[in-house]
């Protein structure tokens, strides 16, 4: 039981920590929506996605290894945050010299207006992650949690201060959400006394190491962004900023889905690299992989039913119409999760390029199945191509975990499952009674329970 009695508390304080933020980005939406136009809604998604796909690149992901390498009790943590924190800070003096040639310049003129926010806001990410990620390999998960409620608390206040009595519109949401990754920040970095940690680290074996972990994920993080973002890049191309901005607002429903799915598999990664048996010899892992599965699956049933009722509610004005990409987009949130569980196995066996093959494979099929479905379909398109891309990340995934662990599922009945949601999101979208639209979604929901029965029961005991 130790295994589980693990999990489940990270997963508490990890909800602590994560909960909160996401459940207030959710319900922040209908004053973002009433507040901000579609295009002001579609810069500020477009910068944030930006500064994901920076992230990444230009400090060679190293962020996971920071994570990876803490959880490993043969090395220094302090040499191993050193390393990190070199990193980021040759980030930001590399986009600081970028920002200063495009200012000067103006290749970007968008980029030139807000050269300040667009700056602060990845410095602030950068070191946001850079701390969440060490706190979670020295497994200080109780300080994460009391991060998490202090970004909670001040985003709100700042986010009601700065767009409702101040109304400083777009300006005022940057900053909101930059001294909202600041605040929790500056609180790890005092509770875990990093000021005591040295800036440098001489230990050239260990910064090898970090660098051929993280070097990999480099290409693995750059594809899932791809999988996750390149869609709003198209549909910017080919339907306008303004169009963005509705198709960025229908993430917001799926963000309840995405809850479980960040918290899970923060928590995940410390058991799997902690508890990993590539026999699975007292079913620990395919226990957790079926529960996660189906829990996953039923909220995503149970949103997709209930998407036009959560979009009356939360998409004001012209942003209703971003009902219509919700069901898909919750799809690939169901994908991603299940594949961030399988690559749980990957961290702990220290296979960093297995990652990069199954996440770069799937960012090319999202590509060229938006390119062609938006340029057909419009919007709705990107939402379809990162349903499927995200299954094809899955599908790889889970043939390649096979090599390192006996797994067992029931494949036929989760690919009828999948089909299932697929089948929900397509009738949904079909202008049908409004009654005989929920008994037929209700039904669905109704099938996929029967059909996980089984597995139900024996998690119970």
């Amino acid at each position: 039981m130790k295994k589980y009695n693990y999990l489940l508390k990270n997963i508490g304080l990890l909800t602590l920590s994560s909960f909160a933020s996401k459940i207030l980005s959710f319900l922040l939406v209908p004053l973002y929506t009433s507040i901000l136009t579609t295009k002001q809604y579609g810069i500020y998604d477009m910068f944030n996605t930006t500064v994901m796909l920076l992230l990444p690149l230009i400090t060679i992901d190293i962020v996971d290894a920071v994570l990876r390498f803490g959880l490993d009790r043969s090395k220094s943590k302090e040499e191993v945050f050193a390393i990190g924190n070199s990193y980021i800070v040759k980030s930001i003096a590399l986009l600081l010299v970028l920002l200063s040639i495009n200012y000067f310049l103006n290749i970007f003129t968008i980029v030139t207006k807000y050269t300040l926010p667009f700056f602060l806001l990845y410095v602030f990410t950068a070191y946001s992650q850079l701390l969440q990620y060490f706190a979670r390999g020295i497994e200080k998960v109780a300080s994460l949690a009391v991060s998490g409620v202090i970004s909670s608390i001040v985003s709100l206040s700042l986010n009601v201060l700065f767009l409702v009595y101040f109304k400083w519109g777009l300006m005022g949401y940057f900053y909101a959400t930059i001294i909202g990754l600041a605040a929790p920040t500056i609180y790890l970095f005092f509770d875990m006394k990093l000021w005591r940690y040295p800036l440098k680290c001489n230990n050239k074996g260990l910064l090898l190491e970090m660098k051929n972990y993280s070097l990999p994920l480099v290409l693995n993080s750059i594809s899932w962004w791809m999988n996750n973002s390149s869609s709003r890049y198209i549909v910017i191309y080919f339907c306008g900023i303004a169009q963005n901005g509705i198709f960025s607002v229908g993430y917001k429903i799926p963000t309840i889905l995405n809850v479980f799915q960040s918290i899970f598999n923060q928590a995940w990664t410390l058991s799997s690299v902690k508890e990993f048996d590539s026999e699975d010899k007292d079913g620990f892992f395919i226990k957790i992989y079926n529960l996660y599965n189906f829990s996953m699956i039923v909220i995503c049933s149970m949103l997709i039913l209930t998407t036009k009722i959560l979009a009356k509610i939360l998409y004001a004005n012209d942003f209703y119409v971003a009902w219509r990409y919700v069901p898909f987009l919750m799809i690939a949130i169901v994908f991603s999760a299940i594949s961030g569980l399988l690559g749980g196995v990957f961290s702990a066996v220290k296979d960093s390029k297995a990652y990069s093959i199954s996440t770069t494979i799937g960012a090319i099929a999202n590509v060229a199945i938006s390119l062609v479905s938006v340029y057909y379909f419009g919007a709705i398109g990107a939402a379809f191509g990162n349903a499927l891309s995200f299954g094809i990340v899955w599908a790889i995934r889970l043939k390649k975990v096979k090599e390192y662990m006996n797994l067992r599922i029931n494949l036929v009945r989760d690919l009828l499952v999948y089909g299932i949601l697929f089948i929900q999101s397509i009738l949904i979208l079909i202008n049908m009674n409004g009654i005989q639209q929920y008994i037929i979604q209700g039904l669905c929901l109704i099938c996929i329970v029967l059909l996980y029965r089984k597995e139900v029961v024996k998690i119970k005991y």
